[in-house]
């Protein structure tokens, strides 16, 4: 069953244009001239019930404007959506019974309250029997590990413990759908790792479908079966996340550093030297060309290794490739 229908969704803004010069702002100030920006252009897409979606791009893609529209924040100025049913900007008091939302920058927590004040409040607003919201504190308590946490004021919290409370809000009254708008920016690696966790096992137990945007490929990965990629509010490509991997995120980043000096033109068979430094170098490599066991060897026999590290190159990089492929195609 389909979750989320969208057909040839649009959303422009108008804003002012900047004058220049003492002269234009005077006359701007008075006669004010606007531009159009077209934040979602002629978007369609589907995503099922209980699936796992990733809708990334670029910052300025049209991400945030999208869901903002499917959650009936916006009202977009052409097109059609349905969200479980419900058309988002005509029925938006309904659908929010059905739909939990986080928005990373965003927060739906009182900020000099403990966050169970905020979860008892949820329960009230949902409509949420006393003993239900009781019970649902409790089983998030545990699957976010928050327990010492909640009676704590949200404003000490760090950013980490506060998105594991954020998220465990918008799960209080069982939605069916979440939708994440950059959960973990700016989370540190375990912190990510603990939203992840908690969101798998609701999507495994509960079946909740869950709509992520991220710039961080490693949340794709652990989290998305699918991919939607939007530039300029367009889809310039979409597939499962096993083949975006395998057709673009080929080309791996590689910083080492060694307990000897580095030559200046350090270079090795396969391997594109980007910076060198006095003990540290940075590489990158294209897996499809060079084996990972290769280029490990071929370090290794460089000298004596300290330190290694092997990376998927920024998100951001990937996305502008495909967005230039996609282009070149048209």
């Amino acid at each position: 069953m389909t979750a989320i229908s969208v057909s040839n969704l649009q959303k422009t803004f108008q804003t002012k244009r900047k004058a220049a010069g003492l002269g234009g702002s005077v006359r701007a100030l008075f006669q004010p001239e606007y531009a159009t920006v077209e934040a979602v252009r002629g978007l369609s897409f589907e995503m099922e019930q209980g699936e796992l979606l990733g809708f990334i791009g670029p910052n300025g893609a049209g991400k945030s404007t999208t869901i903002k529209i499917l959650t009936g924040i916006l009202h977009p100025n052409g097109g059609q959506a349905s969200v479980l049913g419900f058309t988002p900007w005509k029925e938006r008091q309904k659908l929010a019974f059905q739909i939990g939302t986080v928005f990373g920058q965003r927060p739906q927590l009182w900020y000099h309250l403990p966050a169970i004040d905020t979860f008892t409040l949820f329960g009230k607003i949902y409509e949420l029997d006393d003993a239900f919201t009781k019970k649902r504190i409790a089983f998030l308590t545990e699957a976010f590990e928050i327990g010492d946490l909640l009676e704590t004021p949200v404003r000490k919290l760090s950013l980490g413990q506060r998105m594991r409370c954020e998220v465990a809000a918008s799960l209080l009254h069982k939605p069916k759908l979440l939708l994440l708008d950059e959960p973990s920016i700016g989370l540190d690696v375990v912190a990510k790792q603990h939203i992840r966790d908690a969101i798998r096992t609701m999507s495994a137990e509960e079946g909740v479908g869950v709509l992520l945007t991220s710039h961080d490929a490693s949340d794709l990965e652990a989290l998305c079966h699918r991919v939607i990629i939007v530039n300029h509010g367009q889809i310039v490509y979409q597939d499962k996340v096993s083949n975006l991997k395998r057709k673009f995120l080929t080309r791996k980043l590689v910083e080492v550093r060694y307990a000897e000096e580095v030559a200046k033109n350090f270079a090795l068979e396969g391997m594109e030297t980007l910076k060198t430094g006095r003990y540290g170098v940075k590489l990158t490599f294209d897996t499809r060309q060079t084996p990972a066991d290769a280029v490990l060897s071929r370090l290794s026999s460089a000298g004596t290794l300290v330190d290694i590290t092997i990376s998927d190159p920024p998100l951001e990089e990937v996305i502008a490739m495909i967005y230039e492929q996609a282009r070149e195609e048209k």
